[in-house]
């Protein structure tokens, strides 16, 4: 589906429309192409006093290839009174334990703030509050999530900011994910994902042999993969080096043929509502694999009525495909052990799930228990070297939202800080960072990928 505005603003006369009467202002978004560097200039690395992870992190930058500009060069000229262009700014915070030192903050982002790069990256590493020694620095380290959200709306011209805490008490697990994130986030795979807050603690994470295919050899199971977001995260877990075993309903099997044939991976024609669904799964996964690396729950439909005007099988198919079928399937396959030690599952969940929808209760509930079905098996499989995150997308141009009313999909556009949609491709790039072996020590994460929008910020 095409954004003709965001087209028209591109244009000269649609430059000077916007400048003219102040119009959303649709920047260009960097996205992933496979071969270009990490970043397209030099990282501004910065430290509070007594930060711990300016120095790992300076190392995992610099054996990326990434140039780091040290902030003592990073001042304005005197003669043109400009600062020099920086494209990310990394920024460890967590040395900062009480509210006094949050001017640190001020005194480095300051002059940076109109220096950075247009898509542009900006990361804070702080420690999650839970884990800090005092109330103090507990909520120093929690105003950080307003600073980077700030930051995500005030840079514009297509920067995005996020904050990541990191656990102190790491494990080999730690560092690794860390790099993991850190290289999605200053990466064009992480264009339409920004405000959010990730947690890295522990558990087991395995770097790759090659950081252009990170999925090699893992085989990934990807629900609801004939259209869509589905399609397009087929082809990203192939292009990453994963087999993909590509899975739709039968009505959807020349769709879902084409998918896989593209990516030479293998087609499942199977209705996750049958009651023999999930063993059919586990039997077909077990002989042609033996195991699955990875499950992408991605399946899902929409039905939508106010509730008042809604009938029970809208509600009830809804609930079932989008959320039921999902914990059914978890059971089987963890119950017969497919999902191995260093497994990870990843689940599509949907900004209606956490700020609500008018005439999409039965579709917000089901998203929002995917949020509460991550939540709750985070802790219970870290103990089997299992993560388990969602993905929330926003607007996302597809054929449903192409359907949406002029006026609705227009503000579904413009109610962010891109000023525009996101292609599947964003929601496919973020569940595949996430399906990484490297990214292992992330666990219990809601990732929205929405371009920071307005709704249930």
């Amino acid at each position: 589906m095409t954004d003709r505005y965001a087209s028209f603003v591109q244009s000269g006369a649609g430059r000077a429309l916007v400048k003219r009467l102040g119009l959303p202002d649709p920047p260009r978004l960097r996205r992933h192409r496979p071969g270009e560097p990490l970043v397209p200039g030099p990282v501004l690395l910065g430290a509070a006093t007594a930060g711990r992870l300016a120095e790992p992190v300076g190392k995992i930058l610099t054996a990326a290839g990434v140039a780091l500009r040290d902030p003592a060069t990073a001042v304005p000229d005197p003669a043109s009174g400009r600062t020099p262009g920086s494209a990310a700014l990394v920024y460890d915070a967590t040395g900062i334990t009480d509210s006094t030192g949050l001017r640190q903050l001020y005194d480095f982002f300051h002059p940076q703030a109109r220096a950075v790069q247009p898509s542009g990256r900006v990361i804070v590493l702080g420690t999650p509050p839970d884990e800090c020694g005092s109330p103090r620095e507990a909520t120093a380290q929690r105003a950080l999530e307003g600073l980077t959200r700030s930051i995500g709306k005030e840079f514009g011209r297509g920067v995005t900011a996020q904050l990541v805490y990191v656990t102190r008490d790491g494990d080999a697990g730690t560092p690794t994910s860390l790099e993991a994130t850190l290289r999605f986030l200053l990466s064009g795979r992480s264009a339409y994902v920004s405000g959010q807050v990730i947690r890295i603690g522990t558990g087991r994470a395995e770097p790759p042999l090659d950081w252009d295919r990170p999925l090699d050899g893992q085989v990934v199971l990807v629900t609801g993969a004939a259209r869509g977001i589905g399609a397009a995260l087929a082809g990203v877990l192939a292009r990453d080096g994963a087999r993909v075993v590509a899975l739709d309903i039968p009505a959807a099997g020349d769709e879902l043929a084409a998918v896989a044939n593209e990516i030479a991976g293998t087609a499942v024609q199977l209705d996750l509502t049958a009651p023999d669904a999930p063993t059919r799964l586990a039997e077909h996964l077990a002989a042609r694999h033996g195991r699955v690396d990875v499950v992408v729950h991605n399946a899902g439909i929409t039905r939508d009525r106010t509730l008042g005007r809604m009938d029970a099988d809208r509600w009830d198919s809804v609930l079932d495909v989008n959320l039921s079928s999902q914990e059914r399937i978890n059971d089987v396959l963890l119950e017969r052990e497919l999902i191995p030690a260093g497994g990870r599952i990843v689940s599509v969940s949907s900004i209606a799930g956490i700020a609500g929808n008018r005439g999409q209760t039965n579709y917000a509930t089901s998203k929002a228990g995917v949020v509460g079905l991550v939540e709750s098996l985070a802790p219970v499989l870290r103990e089997r070297e299992i993560s388990v995150n969602a993905v929330a997308p926003g607007f996302i141009e597809t054929r449903l939202t192409a359907r949406i009313p002029l006026v609705l999909r227009e503000a579904g556009r413009r109610m962010n800080s891109m000023s525009q949609g996101g292609l599947p491709v964003d929601v496919a790039e973020t569940i595949g960072w996430l399906a990484w072996p490297a990214s292992g020590a992330v666990s219990g994460n809601i990732v929205r990928v929405c371009g920071q929008s307005l709704l249930g910020a």
